[in-house]
């Protein structure tokens, strides 16, 4: 990793002996760093006016950071008249994070480049409890990954970790999983000494949500929604251009609403919860019973007859292939699911509402029920500003949020450090 990187992202301090001008250039560098992490190749005249430098200044910062080898130039963007400008960005592979999702039955683990391309990915099934001893068992297999990824070390900037529960980012906690592991120390403490790297823990629903913000459909949008559907149910909220944490950082429990009166027992320890009857372990549930009753469905085959080998990926699959069976399993579950939503929208008022995860692949069978709940459900003048779409970020939303959130914990670290050594 060249010396130039390592101030930027590496160093708790500025370089010495540099003259208060140089520092706030060094100040501007890592903000034009951060700027094209986040929004991908930028022209020298788009520096300027995010920044409100002069042409020259801007076009003499990304020459020095191009001379660093750590910008480039990436082709030429569109023409408003005249010859056209030089697209500049980061340059593949000028550093790297391990970002880690860790799911009820698996844990994924990906190597990120700066493009916030995944370059070396495992996934581990497993299922994880409160007492699951999750940093020793991370640990081992993340340095597996590392050492047959064969990349520079140096270059690993951070680890992002993307989980369920009840997780407070600030605290470094997760209260819901994984409490052996936080008798001494936060959960992310642990994880530092171990990596001897920045971590950064993110409630999965909210990771998403930050993919989301950052890259995908709610980028530049002040009112959203992500939510989150699999094996449980999470949310992301944004509110006037910024996500909602809330006090604790647990905001955004959506899943453990009570819907139902006097309804099934919950995870949680409550009875009625929203996931009881609208979540991926709901679907597998619903799907079960049907099955033992004798239902119809090609999911018997599907899964050979063993019921235990029921997830939600083969009933949707089963759905999108026609099974009557799986598409009713799937349209009481959105009936469920819209319920819920309605409540949303009449508390937020949300301009969009974004599904994600793997609830969301069933498209049409989902999102159809969950509109019939909204038309019965929801007012109408709040119903018709709200758009509901499905996530464009693919499988990995949790993985590239995780990513973001380390990196913006380190930009945030290096902007303070350097504002606090200019006079």
């Amino acid at each position: 990793m060249t010396q130039v990187l390592q101030d930027f992202f590496t160093n708790s301090f500025l370089p010495s002996g540099l003259t208060n001008v140089e520092r706030k250039k060094y100040l501007q560098k890592i903000r034009i760093i951060k700027h094209l992490y986040i929004n991908g190749t930028n022209t020298n005249a788009d520096i300027c006016n995010t920044f409100k430098l002069s042409l020259p200044t801007s076009m003499a910062l990304l020459n020095q950071l191009t001379a660093a080898g750590l910008v480039e130039k990436q082709g030429q963007g569109d023409s408003v008249g005249g010859r056209k400008p030089d697209l500049f960005g980061l340059k593949k592979h000028s550093f790297f994070v391990l970002s880690i999702q860790i799911e009820r039955f698996r844990i994924t683990l990906a190597i990120l480049d700066n493009t916030h391309q995944i370059l070396f990915e495992k996934t581990i099934p497993t299922i994880i409890s409160k007492d699951f001893r999750i940093v020793e068992f991370i640990h081992k297999y993340a340095s597996e990954l590392i050492t047959a990824s064969k990349i520079n070390s140096d270059k690993l900037m951070g680890v992002g970790i993307s989980m369920p529960g009840l997780v407070s980012s600030q605290e470094g906690k997760n209260y819901t999983y994984f409490l052996q592991d936080q008798k001494s120390e936060s959960l992310q403490s642990a994880f530092e000494k171990r990596f001897d790297k920045p971590v950064v823990i993110f409630n999965d629903a909210k990771s998403s949500c930050l993919a989301e913000f950052r890259f995908g459909l709610a980028k530049n949008k002040s009112n959203v929604l992500v939510i989150s559907l699999d094996w449980g149910i999470g949310l992301g909220i944004i509110v006037g251009g910024k996500m909602h944490t809330g006090v604790s950082g647990f905001a955004g429990e959506f899943g453990h609403i009570p819907i139902v009166e006097e309804g099934l027992l919950c995870h949680c320890g409550k009875r009625g919860c929203l996931e009881t009857v609208a979540s991926g372990i709901a679907m597998v549930s619903k799907a079960k019973i049907g099955l033992e009753a004798g239902q119809t469905s090609i999911l018997n085959t599907m899964i050979d007859n063993e019921i235990e080998n029921l997830e939600p990926e083969l009933i949707i699959e089963a759905a999108n292939l026609g099974d009557q069976f799986a598409i009713n399993v799937l349209s009481e579950i959105g009936i469920s699911l819209g319920k819920g939503i309605a409540i949303l929208i009449q508390i937020f008022n949300p301009e969009l509402i974004i599904l994600e995860g793997k609830i969301a692949e069933a498209n049409q069978f989902i999102t159809t029920p969950i509109q019939q709940s909204l038309n019965t459900y929801t007012m109408i003048q709040l119903k018709e500003r709200t758009q509901i779409s499905l996530s464009t970020l693919g499988k990995n939303s949790s993985l590239l949020g995780a990513t973001v959130a380390v990196m913006e914990h380190i930009f945030k670290e290096q902007i303070n450090s350097a504002k606090a050594e200019i006079n």
